[in-house]
């Protein structure tokens, strides 16, 4: 007998959970309620789409998995993403100092915008054999609380209703989980949001003549400081642009006129930002947006969990956008579905609890990471520091330190960053002695620039007396 999944979404969730799919069921109907661009273009249910991503490498290694027969890395690459090493291609100011530069560059992640990235793994997703996109608003599951047998969509042509082997809610930010679930009598779902009250200003750039092998730049907020946090990125994306990315937290928020936003990036607690683009073209607004709480629903705690039913991506759990998790973690759930669809097909018992729980392991380390710093910041909402956290914090942030001039605390820092390993990583004796040791050197006192990166910065730079008396 034929088996169909019903993804929701077609967004990046939804188009890998199609594709582990896709391996083991005839059918893949994905319903999406917006209108999808045919090309590289931003779309309107993708609030944080504008601003800047991070693809890392323990994402990309996902999405290589669940779409076999071809290199996604190629692919992104050959559209003009680009590929930087987290050990020798950055310019990182962190709350414990600028990070140094080695020479044997470490994981690579790949930068490019949302848009790009979304276009090219759902047209790479619906060349596989047995998955549609239908345009369509879904209503509800279709269903008891014991198995979720499908869908009420409502399309151009009335409602319809779509049976499924197994449902796939990825639905994003906005999903409607909970309340779907509580009408087929599954109320008990807690939920925890940690709100720093961040806000994301984003303005593109054209590449300067000479500057497009010049590192990614960014400040990073310190949520150690008892003030709002303050940052900003440089991220060199396809089209020979720069995606510059402010964010503030509450109190700190940067503005949305093009001459506030240039302020902005000089008064960060270094300058570099804003006398890069200071003689940088910039190409169109600069854009606002304020989706950026972290949000996490505990599903697989569930005291009875549908069959038929599997929630991935920002419908699980939403991130802080400035750590650079929520792809790569979308792509590390995905994955799970694929190992227990491996395991014993899509009407396995038990099969959507399992993948649940696969998720909840996949979201964890984001979440430990993200809410870990942002509970810090002032007028946080949703959580303070406790005692386990204070402990935490004291260690990562020696760690860091060591990082700023230890090549081995800087490995132990990119495996864990880079989503390769989870944060058990930070415990193992290498890590322990690395931070136990402390910083190595003394600490820089600016970005580590080579002599030509100085030269590109100075015949940039176009703040004049605005610096006096800034490093």
């Amino acid at each position: 007998m034929p088996h169909r999944a019903v993804v929701i979404g077609a967004g990046l969730a939804g188009m890998l959970a199609a594709a582990a799919l896709s391996a083991t069921v005839d059918e893949v109907v994905v319903v999406e309620r917006d209108d999808l661009p045919d090309g590289p273009d931003h779309r309107k249910g993708l609030p944080q789409g504008r601003h800047a991503h991070l693809l890392m490498p323990g994402g990309l290694a996902a999405m290589e998995e669940l779409i076999p027969g071809v290199s996604v890395r190629g692919a992104l690459l050959a559209a003009g993403a680009h590929e930087v090493p987290l050990g020798s291609g950055m310019l990182a100011l962190t709350p414990e100092g600028w990070l140094r530069r080695w020479r044997d560059g470490g994981p690579r992640m790949v930068t490019c915008s949302r848009a790009l990235l979304d276009w090219l793994v759902r047209d790479l997703v619906r060349e596989r054999a047995g998955v549609r996109i239908v345009q369509g608003r879904v209503l509800g599951l279709a269903g008891s609380g014991e198995r979720v047998r499908g869908v009420r969509v409502e399309t151009d042509g009335g409602h319809e209703e779509f049976t499924a082997d197994l449902v796939v809610e990825a639905g994003g930010r906005g999903s409607r989980i909970t309340a779907w679930l509580a009408e087929l009598g599954v109320p008990d779902v807690r939920e925890k949001t940690v709100d720093a009250g961040l806000v994301n200003a984003t303005r593109l750039y054209r590449t300067p003549a000479g500057a497009e092998d010049f590192p990614l730049t960014v400040v990073q907020a310190n949520p150690y400081v008892s003030r709002p946090g303050r940052s900003g990125m440089v991220l060199p994306i396809e089209g020979g642009r720069w995606m510059v990315s402010l964010a503030g937290t509450r109190g700190g928020e940067p503005p949305a006129d093009p001459e506030g936003f240039l302020r902005y990036t000089l008064d960060l607690p270094h300058p570099i930002v804003g006398r890069l683009i200071s003689g940088a073209e910039p190409l169109g607004e600069v854009h606002v947006s304020r989706s950026t709480k972290n949000t996490r629903r505990y599903l697989e705690r569930v005291r009875r969990w549908p069959e038929g039913l599997v929630v991935l991506g920002d419908a699980v759990a939403t991130f802080n956008p400035a750590y650079g998790q929520g792809m790569s973690v979308a792509a590390q759930g995905a994955v799970g579905l694929l190992r227990e669809l491996e395991r014993g097909g899509v009407g396995a018992p038990g099969l959507a609890r399992r993948v649940q729980r696969r998720a909840a392991r996949a979201v964890e380390a984001a979440w430990a990471s993200a809410v870990g710093q942002d509970i810090w910041f002032p007028d946080v909402r949703g959580g303070r520091p406790g005692l386990g956290d204070r402990l935490i914090t004291r260690y990562s942030r020696r760690l860091t330190g060591s990082a700023t001039s230890s090549h081995e605390a800087a490995k132990v820092l990119w495996d864990v960053t880079s989503l390769r390993t989870g944060p058990t990583r930070l415990l193992r004796p290498d890590a322990v002695l690395a931070a136990l040791t402390g910083p190595l050197l003394p600490p820089l006192s600016g970005p580590p620039m080579t002599p030509a990166e100085r030269k590109i910065l100075a015949e940039l730079d176009r703040t004049g007396g605005e610096l006096a008396g800034k490093a």
